[in-house]
């Protein structure tokens, strides 16, 4: 489980490239680099990661449902997830 300072400084780099996204990209498209020094760090999309939303968990992340692998597993193993269910053949 992820700290939580860890997670709310994630909630806030995805605040500050919300609300700087617009700028950013004029200053893209005017090749302005300079401009785009000025801005804040954590403004920019790379600085981002994806994260569990349940656990914080930075690795093993799954695009299609927003959580890591181990949170899945626990899930699907559940049967909190509909649609899924263990293979066997």
């Amino acid at each position: 489980m992820a700290k939580e300072g860890v997670k709310a400084r994630d909630v806030k780099r995805a605040k500050a490239v919300a609300k700087y996204a617009e700028k950013r990209a004029a200053l893209k498209a005017a090749g302005d680099y300079v401009g785009l020094d000025k801005l804040p760090r954590n403004a920019s999309p790379v600085r981002q990661h994806n994260r569990d939303k349940l656990t914080g968990r930075p690795r093993g992340y799954m695009r299609q449902f927003g959580i890591s692998r181990v949170s899945f597993r626990e899930m699907a193993l559940a049967g909190k997830i509909p649609g899924v269910k263990k293979a066997s053949w």
